[in-house]
């Protein structure tokens, strides 16, 4: 038996996974270039790992070599640990066996995270770009009980941003498929789902030369409008004669000429009260006269991530054909210095009659979105107002890439938004919205609002300004300063570290489809 175990080891060449050490092996000749992803549980006591049970299936076909290598190979079934085997199965020319953790683990409480789901998500991520770093142009992957999340781990792993390389150094993006389950339905969700994440990526990652106001506003056109969904593009004339003035302070610093989007949904009865969003369009925020520093400031062309993130949700909300109505409101424009940018301590008149006090540019985000979040309001009458933006420090000094910081004036809605997040494993956090974040913004001398207020409490200041605009309706106030730009600390296993995220889309994704089917929620 020894024998034949050495034997089998020395024919079959392996590869580690992500921890372990790697051996390269070229997958694209013969069979296609075809992989496999196959889940392993990890042992528990005594108990050996478990495969799952189309790798069950895998191993009779193989008559139980697979088996015997993890045994010879001492895989234990943790978490994003594995080998990639080749040469061993008549169909596929690699196998990824991928550790899944422990069998049966769901929602965890303490975590606010349903674990059985996320660990399939990286346990397919891990697998799929293992066999795409091989050379596999088509993978398959196992559904390990979670068809859906699969498909986002895999479908999220693979893609790169390579809009400005040669077609030469382009990176191969392998065909995605379910292998041996019936859960079509749930898979093509995943997909779905991973493919909106990922169409916000590239808006969020393009350079922002290549992502200007205009070039956003086409981008947006070319993905939604295929999708049956109404986009409008208002420009500066517009602009002015709605008399948006808050938004034009800041957009005035630059030579690229501001855009507003409006983005409509209908899925259900016309005459049904659609929900709002607003996404932070600056496509590139060097803080204008209160200049950011300049070592990592190509992160900031970024700080359009909210829309991005709205403008891929929408998209996914069409082809999901949700039964929701949804609105959504997109500003662009940038943030930059020149002879005409806003000063700091200029004062700005809004839509509503009050007065704000531009005192510090680096701030510029809350000052864009002010009008155009009273316009919304004003125009479609909705029910729930959910805004998203790259605001303050404090919520990334707090949450790093953990969690998006939510603020919200309905603890339904933040209810719902967090159960959204524990399910897509893309978590928010509630953080105040109290009184006293309210005086430091509102009382002042010579003027109604400040845009940075007084205190420590940047995240906190932001969301008390943007409250102040939003008198009568359901609130939530998304801050993905943490997590809507590059992943550098705390890497998510089936992202890309150095790159930007696109997250928190299939949340938003996930709480429209809440609101939209509430029966559908156990």
């Amino acid at each position: 038996m020894n024998k034949m175990r050495n034997f089998l080891l020395k024919t079959v060449v392996h590869r580690r996974l992500p921890h372990l050490h790697s051996v390269r092996h070229a997958c694209g000749e013969g069979r296609s270039g075809r992989g496999l992803v196959i889940g392993v549980y990890q042992k528990e006591g005594d108990k050996d790992p478990k495969l799952t049970p189309s790798g069950e299936k895998v191993n009779d076909r193989v008559q139980g070599k697979l088996t015997e290598l993890i045994c010879e190979t001492k895989l234990t079934g943790r978490l994003g640990r594995g080998k990639v085997f080749n040469n061993i199965d008549p169909e596929f020319r690699s196998l990824a066996i991928v550790g899944v953790g422990l069998e049966g683990i769901g929602f965890n409480e303490l975590e606010m995270l349903d674990e059985g789901m996320e660990n399939v998500r990286v346990a397919a991520g891990i697998g799929a770009r293992s066999l795409q770093e091989i050379g596999c142009t088509e993978v398959f992957v196992d559904g390990m009980d979670y068809a859906e999340q699969a498909a986002e781990g895999a479908a999220l792993a693979v893609w790169r941003y390579s809009d400005t390389m040669s077609k030469r150094e382009r990176p191969n993006i392998p065909k995605l498929d379910l292998y041996d389950s019936p859960d079509v339905d749930s898979w093509t969700r995943g997909i779905f789902k991973a493919e909106a994440q990922n169409l916000a990526r590239r808006l969020s990652d393009a350079p922002a030369n290549c992502m200007t106001p205009t070039l956003f506003a086409q981008a947006t056109v070319d993905a939604l409008c295929p999708c049956g969904i109404t986009v409008e593009i208002r420009t500066m004339e517009w602009i002015e004669q709605q008399r948006l003035n808050s938004f034009l302070m800041i957009a005035k610093g630059s030579c690229e000429p501001p855009v507003l989007m409006e983005i409509s949904y209908c899925g259900t009865n016309p005459e049904d009260k659609p929900i709002l969003f607003l996404g932070k369009g600056v496509t590139f925020n060097s803080g204008a006269l209160n200049l950011r520093p300049c070592k990592g400031m190509d992160e900031y062309r970024a700080c359009m991530s909210g829309a991005a993130a709205c403008v891929a949700m929408m998209r996914c909300v069409a082809a999901l054909s949700l039964p929701i109505n949804v609105c959504c409101i997109i500003p662009l424009c940038e943030n930059m210095p020149s002879g005409m940018a806003c000063k700091p301590g200029d004062v700005v008149t809004l839509l509503n009659g009050r007065s704000m006090a531009v005192r510090d540019l680096d701030k510029a985000g809350v000052v864009v979105m002010s009008d155009p979040l009273l316009y919304g309001q004003s125009s479609y009458k909705p029910r729930l107002v959910v805004d998203v933006a790259t605001l303050g420090e404090g919520v990334k000094k707090a949450f790093g890439g953990g969690a998006t910081g939510i603020f919200s004036n309905s603890h339904y809605i933040w209810k719902q938004f967090q159960s959204a997040g524990a399910l897509t494993g893309d978590r928010v956090w509630r953080l105040p919205l109290w009184h006293y974040y309210r005086k430091q913004i509102t009382d002042e001398m010579g003027y109604d609002l400040s845009n940075d207020g007084r205190g420590l409490a940047c995240s906190c200041l932001a969301a008390a300004v943007l409250h102040e605009l939003v008198p009568c309706v359901d609130w939530a106030h998304l801050d993905t300063r943490g997590t809507g730009l590059l992943t550098k600390h705390g890497l998510i296993p089936y992202l890309t570290v150095k790159r930007m995220t696109g997250r928190p889309t299939r949340t938003l994704v996930q709480f429209l489809y809440q609101m939209a089917c509430p029966a559908d929620q156990k």
